[in-house]
């Protein structure tokens, strides 16, 4: 690996609960960094150390609200500002990426925007996980580094040792992702055809194949109100499946999401940590990427090739 004095590692707010992972496996400290904030709601990034001449990664998620946004892009700005060799931003979860094209007149396309604005405020590198769409990558004009949440999540489900298996997805949108998993695991796939009345409310729902005295996996990407999710499993067991969990890249989990999960048929609901979850739900279980995103960092360092982290 390289000198650990070359690079140094960074979280904004929002995130230091998984920096701090990622550090200890890539055995350094934490960067020292203060975030001070104003009477009016501004607020100002500064590197409490020099960061002249350093490989400079910065740790956060740009969940809501948008301050997570502004303040990695104060930090991005600040980095450049102050010298650093090279500024890697680390987004577990990147954030407005399901504004991803303009689904109906005269509507942004935030998650273009959001790169646009990352690269001017001067990365040169992009780690992230599970984009909403694998073509965001192309939203970039610097290296993205796509990290599969599959790198943790298979080994999770290899160690249920689940009999009749069968992977399903809560929706049509997500069925390469779930195919994938079918795949890995030769087992069937079941598709759940949803229509909606409108955003983040499911009208109708159908299980497309058979769930009959199976124990079932469900894959998403992203899990907001827990709307979709919930009424899947419902109607999954109503089918005669044994059993139903579900696994999902990022915890938004907003609303009444932890409510609903609690209350549904789902076993549990598995998330990985790139966003932090205080819910209470007793049926949340999130994994921990903190190796996946060090390994990365320690390949990006070395000039290391990454594909061979990737599962599926």
């Amino acid at each position: 690996m390289s000198d650990k004095k070359n690079f140094m590692v960074f979280s904004g707010t929002a995130t230091q609960y998984l920096a701090k992972r990622i550090c200890d496996s890539l055995d350094c400290e934490l960067g020292q960094m203060s975030v001070t904030h104003f009477a009016d709601g501004e607020f100002e990034v500064c590197f409490d150390e020099s960061i002249r001449g350093k490989d400079v990664f910065l740790v956060q998620s740009t969940f809501p609200n948008a301050d997570n946004l502004m303040e990695l892009l104060l930090m991005v700005d600040a980095a450049k500002r102050a010298s650093a060799r090279t500024v890697n931003a680390v987004i577990p979860y990147f954030g407005w990426a399901r504004q991803d094209r303009k689904s109906k007149p005269r509507v942004s396309i935030a998650a273009k925007l959001v790169a646009d604005m990352l690269s001017v405020a001067g990365i040169n590198r992009l780690i992230t996980m599970d984009l909403h769409a694998d073509q965001e990558q192309g939203f970039f004009d610097v290296p993205v580094d796509h990290l599969y949440a599959s790198a943790v999540m298979v080994p999770y489900i290899e160690s249920l040792k689940l009999e009749n298996l069968v992977i399903a997805t809560p929706d049509v949108g997500g069925s390469k992702r779930a195919s994938a998993y079918s795949k890995y695991f030769k087992c069937p796939l079941v598709l759940c055809n949803k229509t909606r009345k409108k955003a983040n409310e499911v009208d109708e729902m159908q299980v497309i194949g058979d769930v009959q005295d199976a124990n079932v996996i469900l894959i998403d990407d992203i899990v907001d109100t827990a709307g979709t999710i919930t009424k899947a499993a419902d109607l999954i067991i109503e089918n005669g499946a044994r059993s139903v969990r579900a696994i999902a890249s990022h915890c938004i989990m907003s609303g009444p999401a932890s409510d609903r999960v609690q209350q549904s048929s789902l076993v549990e609901m598995v998330f990985t940590d790139s966003i932090p979850y205080n819910g209470g739900c007793s049926k949340v279980k999130q994994l921990s990427t903190a190796d996946l995103f060090a390994e990365t960092i320690r390949r990006v360092l070395n000039n290391e090739s990454i594909s061979d982290q990737y599962l599926l």
